[in-house]
């Protein structure tokens, strides 16, 4: 209803009234012909209203808990419609591998929301399809790789960052803060050595512009008047929040655009410094070469950057930010953590290498990633041809939602799916294991590029974090008063809190 509300709120109380009162008896009359939709063949799913669709039988606000409901009535192939746009959703783990992993040829396409595509024009790597998508993707990957994902150089960014990270910290003297800039900034700032070659003071202007400008565009993207627009365009191209994401956009490009600049004047093709380095030296040997229809343009390049620092960012810090509001919830789980800690680690520098000497401290880790589930809903993919799945269905062309948080939770997988619980990922022995149903970057060849440096990011910042700080409630609230609810569509966030941060003598 939500949704509805706010997509209808400029119209007086008599005109909605009419409206309404016109569309269910458009809906009464029809509603035969609406059935006739579920011949048996393509999937099955609540019956829509003419224009509306299923919103009025949808939480927009909470779409990644309406959903797995629907799962549950309809199966893991149902139909839904967003207002007039129709929507497959693929729900639970053997379904979400066995189309993205056995069958990436079909859903293997984007399918760009409205306001997206406006914004990058097909250029990038996060919402392109076809040539260019693959070489940038290619691209991207092998000199991710080759600037220090996976590898002893980005390990050492990320442990000389949360060094920064914890003397930022420290300044807090205990009190109680919200974590969401200093974590954001110290995620931000690998991303950054990687992309451009060098970081920031986390009161650089430049990296809080950065940081500022990717929160609102995934505030915006979460926004229910810019999903009214995504579904019905004609009517709500005069939203603010549209104006405002393209206008966030540009300003994000022209930023980007001054970085990349000044990186030009400088470029040593011998040494390149990072991401942007490499893609500028390939632009000019494709120039030299005299291609014209090359995908290594500024457009590619200004999108391309735009998505690895929002990848980068975003869901990393989202992910650590819960991670330690649920070690102050559970303290008990936090006090295992950090015995197992100072007995295999001491006072020494964690390395990422000691993850297999520290199964309990990975699986709280890997729980954390689990049970936050911050993106339920993959990015929209799009079938490339007809397709008959599980016995559905499904037209080329249908815009596809694989349902990542019922794989994360899915009670067929997972032993206590809705809870906190370590031992998910710990055999009899108290080994690590990691299950085949942990698909927290998704599955197939559009998983996150950004998995593995992630990974790292997640376990080496906390592990240090812990080894310095104890994290608890703010003064005059209980472990129990930590509000685990979620909120967003896109990504899932905690509701707004502070911790305390007690520095811990090593």
């Amino acid at each position: 209803m939500g949704m509805l509300d706010i997509s209808l709120q400029s119209f007086n109380s008599v005109s909605l009234l009419g409206a309404l009162t016109v569309l269910l008896l458009i809906y009464f009359i029809s509603s035969s012909s609406l059935d006739s939709h579920y011949n048996g063949k393509e999937p099955p799913g609540p019956t829509p209203l003419p224009v509306l669709g299923n919103l009025l039988q949808l939480d927009m606000k909470r779409i990644f808990i309406t959903l797995p409901e629907l799962f549950k009535k309809y199966g893991s192939v149902f139909t839904v419609y967003f207002g007039p746009k129709k929507v497959v959703v693929l729900a639970g783990y053997k379904t979400v591998k066995e189309a993205l992993g056995n069958y990436d040829d079909v859903f293997g396409d984007r399918d760009p929301l409205l306001f997206v595509d406006e914004a990058n024009q097909g250029h990038g790597v996060t919402w392109s399809n076809g040539d260019s998508w693959k070489e940038m993707r290619h691209f991207a990957l092998s000199n991710l790789r080759q600037f220090g994902i996976g590898k002893k150089a980005s390990e050492d960014k990320i442990i000389e960052e949360s060094h920064h990270l914890i003397e930022v910290i420290k300044k807090f003297k205990g009190a109680a803060f919200d974590t969401t800039e200093p974590l954001t900034y110290a995620v931000s700032n690998i991303i950054s050595s990687i992309v451009f070659g060098s970081r920031f003071e986390y009161d650089d202007p430049v990296l809080t512009s950065l940081v500022h400008q990717t929160k609102r565009r995934f505030q915006l993207l979460n926004s229910p008047s810019v999903q009214v627009y995504n579904m019905f365009p004609r009517f709500f191209k005069w939203i603010a929040n549209r104006r405002e994401f393209h206008n966030v956009i540009t300003d994000h490009k022209k930023q980007i655009f001054a970085l990349v600049s000044r990186l030009k004047e400088t470029l040593n093709p011998q040494m390149c410094r990072g991401f942007v380095d490499a893609f500028l030296v390939r632009q000019q040997n494709v120039e030299e070469s005299g291609i014209t229809n090359s995908h290594f343009h500024t457009a590619n390049l200004m999108t391309t950057v735009i998505n690895l620092f929002a990848a980068g960012t975003e869901t990393t810090s989202t992910t650590m930010k819960w991670g330690l509001l649920y070690l102050a919830k559970y303290p008990k789980i936090q006090d295992q953590v950090r015995e197992e800690m100072t007995r295999v680690i001491g006072s020494r520098q964690v390395q990422f290498s000691d993850r297999k000497d520290l199964p309990f401290t990975n699986a709280v880790i890997h729980e954390t990633q689990r049970l936050a589930s911050i993106v339920p809903i993959s990015v929209p993919h799009k079938t490339t041809r007809d397709i008959t799945f599980q016995g559905h269905f499904i037209k080329k062309g249908s815009t596809v939602y694989p349902l990542l948080t019922s794989v994360l939770h899915d009670p067929t997988e997972w032993e206590r799916p809705h809870c906190f619980f370590p031992a998910h990922f710990l055999d009899k022995d108290k080994n690590f294991v990691k299950p085949d149903a942990f698909l927290p970057f998704s599955a197939g060849p559009r998983n996150c590029l950004g998995q593995s440096l992630a990974t790292m990011q997640l376990f080496l910042f906390l592990a240090t974090l812990l080894q310095h700080f104890r994290f608890t409630p703010a003064p005059g609230v209980s472990e129990d008063e930590l509000d685990e609810t979620p909120s967003g569509r896109f990504s899932v966030v905690p509701s707004p809190h502070k911790l305390c941060a007690v520095p811990i003598m090593l």
